[in-house]
């Protein structure tokens, strides 16, 4: 029997992963150097730290419920794949919706538990890179798709469904596309594959799965708007019945 050189087992593995687009931002045991590993956890541990001392300090009780029913619904979103050219499929992430709805600081605590309860339970990612996964996913990916959208709602109307629905539109589409950028920066870190290829497969993918990031985060904002516009972090002024009914002290 011909024996197939390691390598190239591995570089099948790598192919059959990276052409998974649903799978492709939990990056699996294996495929991340040590040190590239060390350093996301760490750079995890101190956010996901800062994260907790933030909510603890600023966050409402009432605050608290509304992070577990947030929690319960992108596990239960991310469980439903929708297709993609090429006979592939997608899934929301969440990290944008999490931060609309809860602020950067509490979004990014239940993004992580998020993905801790699929490493652990579903085995979708690997544990010993679960650093890389949470902060790609987690963290960096919703704080940059929260402080996005402010930036945006802010600049066409704080208190507008225009500027809420772009905001959130826009940072979604934005925040997969860094994630996919960030994991392909890793892989090349590590040497598992060329970062030119890396950034071609993962970004190529995630510009398109982005769509659908950003189309069920709007449908799912625009709902909230409608029917609980002061469960919005920072909700609208006018349509609010006050400030003091939001999620974080003032």
């Amino acid at each position: 029997m011909m024996k197939i050189p390691s390598y190239t087992i591995e570089l099948s593995s790598l192919l059959h992963w990276t052409i998974q687009p649903q799978l492709a931002l939990h990056i699996p045991d294996g495929f991340l150097s040590l040190p590239v590993s060390l350093v996301t956890w760490i750079l995890a541990i101190a956010l996901i730290a800062l994260c907790l001392n933030r909510v603890e300090r600023e966050y409402q009780e009432r605050a608290v419920p509304l992070m577990g029913v947030c929690a319960a619904f992108i596990f239960a979103a991310q469980m439903i794949n929708f297709p993609i050219p090429g006979g592939t499929s997608g899934h929301l992430l969440g990290g944008t919706l999490a931060g609309v709805l809860l602020g950067p600081w509490a979004g990014s605590l239940v993004m992580v538990v998020v993905f801790i309860v699929q490493a652990v339970v579903f085995q979708d990612g690997g544990i010993t890179v679960l650093g890389a996964n949470i902060t790609n996913m987690g963290l960096i990916g919703t704080f940059c798709g929260y402080y996005l959208y402010r930036t945006i709602r802010h600049a066409l109307g704080r208190d507008s469904w225009r500027g809420i629905g772009i905001g959130t539109a826009v940072a979604a589409w934005t925040s997969v596309v860094i994630a996919s950028i960030l994991c392909a920066i890793q892989l090349a870190l590590s040497e598992t594959i060329p970062l030119g290829i890396a950034l071609g497969a993962m970004a190529g993918w995630h510009v398109i799965i982005a769509i659908g990031e950003a189309l069920i985060t709007l449908v799912t904002v625009s709902f909230v708007w409608r029917n609980r516009p002061d469960l919005l972090y920072h909700p609208p002024r006018k349509r609010s019945a006050s400030i003091s009914g939001s999620l974080s002290s003032r």
